[in-house]
């Protein structure tokens, strides 16, 4: 199948600064991309382009002064096989001690998940009991889609995994976090995914299209993909960006006082 992915997004300043984006489909998935990506940049200001940490794709615009908003477009169409998110039952978990070392950042405490917080007790108590694997991943994703309820109007960008283990509410992001948290508390290396996630599959959803947030785990010498809001698996996600959770991976940034003018995403199947 084909998707058809884009963003239009505007960005009010007040001073000369400087803008982050993390907005490019990410490198993995660029082969994918049938026509490239066609991103614009009003007005056209001087953009250094550079991979961070992550392998993410990443830009930052300088901004001068008299420059009241900066407005970033794109479209693109990507070829996507339409398969659901892989699942694999037998998919073992590993001893720290054999654990790749580049998956050892995704064990540890990060900006958003407080691995070494009561949540530590809590993941230890609730789910050691659990076949090891994928049978407790999946365990962990069960209660963190019924433990949290899905709000828009709560979100909140400073709301910790552990804030939202408490509060009870948030959107993706939040699950996520919380369920990357718990997953790290049993030593599964669990990171942070953002991208484009479209109604593909399923009946249309009436809110606006946004980004969304997912969690990927290291099982079976491979990552693969859990989502605890959703909690089914799910067709045509397309990876922006990766890190150990949020803060590693803004879809903008803006490093001075801005408002938001705009903002709209679009993540639809191309019909055939």
């Amino acid at each position: 199948m084909q998707i058809k992915i884009g963003f239009d997004i505007e960005l009010a300043v007040t001073a000369p600064t400087a803008l982050v984006y993390m907005l490019h489909v990410h490198p993995l998935r660029a082969a994918d991309l049938q026509d490239g990506e066609h991103v614009t940049l009003t007005p056209p200001l001087h953009t250094d382009y550079y991979m961070d940490g992550f392998d993410n794709h990443c830009a930052r615009v300088r901004i001068p002064a008299g420059v009241p908003s900066v407005r970033l477009r794109n479209h693109a169409v990507v070829f996507d096989p339409g398969w659901a998110d892989p699942v694999d039952y037998g998919a073992v978990e590993h001893a720290a001690a054999d654990l790749p070392v580049s998956t050892l950042p995704f064990l540890l405490p990060s900006r958003y998940c407080e691995v070494d917080s009561e949540l530590l007790a809590f993941a230890w108590s609730n789910f050691a009991n659990v076949a090891p694997g994928w049978h407790r991943v999946q365990s962990i994703c069960d209660f963190v889609h019924e433990h949290l309820r899905f709000d828009y109007q709560s979100a909140r960008a400073t709301r910790t995994a552990l804030e939202g283990f408490r509060e009870r509410t948030g959107v993706c992001r939040d699950f996520a976090h919380l369920a990357i948290t718990l997953c790290r508390c049993m030593n599964i290396p669990a990171r942070y995914a953002t991208g484009y996630l479209g109604d593909i599959g399923i009946p249309p959803v009436p809110s606006p299209m946004d980004f969304s947030a997912w969690f990927e785990v290291y099982l079976g010498e491979r990552w693969y993909t859990f989502d605890a809001r959703h909690n089914v698996p799910r067709i045509g996600r397309i990876v922006i960006a990766r890190g150990r959770d949020a803060a590693d991976v803004p879809i903008t940034m803006v490093f001075g006082a801005n408002s938001l003018k705009r903002f709209e995403v679009t993540t639809e199947e191309v019909p055939q």
